[in-house]
């Protein structure tokens, strides 16, 4: 069987839980988690939000196969740049359609909340992507963020051999559903 791999590039500013997202995703506990299904690897790149590692960030937007840009929803300033990153890719992918995602973290603290869903919404659909609200400390919509990305990413990828099997997650045992593999470059 062909494996499909994507290499997918966790963006946004400083402090808006990245890390800990994809440690969520991997480990299924708050740091980063990497749930990746069946016949897919992927390759997450989860990148610095600093100003000064912006260079090292805007050569990863041109290897990124999909995008999850990431704001806090208590940060008005992270959303800000997310909107920012939205239009980086935009620019960078000139010819090639990135998949991105807009995720707006730390959904626990919503009574410290100063971004709203309605405005996450609108960044969302004004760049074409699907919307998240997720929380990394709870784990609320961490996997179901990447596993729609991974869709995603497979459905803008054609197969290479026509005889090969599209698998789903429905496809896939209880077993088969808790394998893990991540790397970080």
């Amino acid at each position: 069987m062909n494996q499909q791999t994507f290499r997918v590039v966790v963006i946004g500013g400083g402090s808006v839980g990245k890390s800990c997202l994809t440690t969520q995703f991997i480990h299924g506990k708050f740091s980063t988690d990497y749930d990746p299904t069946i016949e897919t690897h992927l390759e997450i790149i989860d990148t610095a939000g600093q100003e000064e590692y912006r260079s090292i960030r805007d050569r990863y937007l041109g290897l990124g196969d999909g995008f999850l840009v990431v704001y806090s929803i208590i940060s008005r300033s992270s959303f800000d740049d997310a909107k920012n990153l939205h239009q980086a890719i935009k620019r960078t992918r000139t010819g090639n359609k990135a998949i991105a995602l807009t995720v707006a973290n730390k959904s626990d603290l919503d009574t410290e909340r100063v971004v709203s869903r309605e405005l996450g919404q609108e960044l969302a659909k004004d760049f074409g992507s699907i919307y998240y609200e997720t929380s990394a400390k709870t784990g609320s919509n961490v996997v179901e963020c990447f596993h729609c990305l991974i869709r995603e990413l497979r459905k803008s990828k054609k197969p290479e051999d026509s005889n090969n099997k599209k698998f789903d997650d429905d496809d896939l045992s209880e077993k088969e559903k808790t394998g893990k593999c991540c790397i970080i470059l």
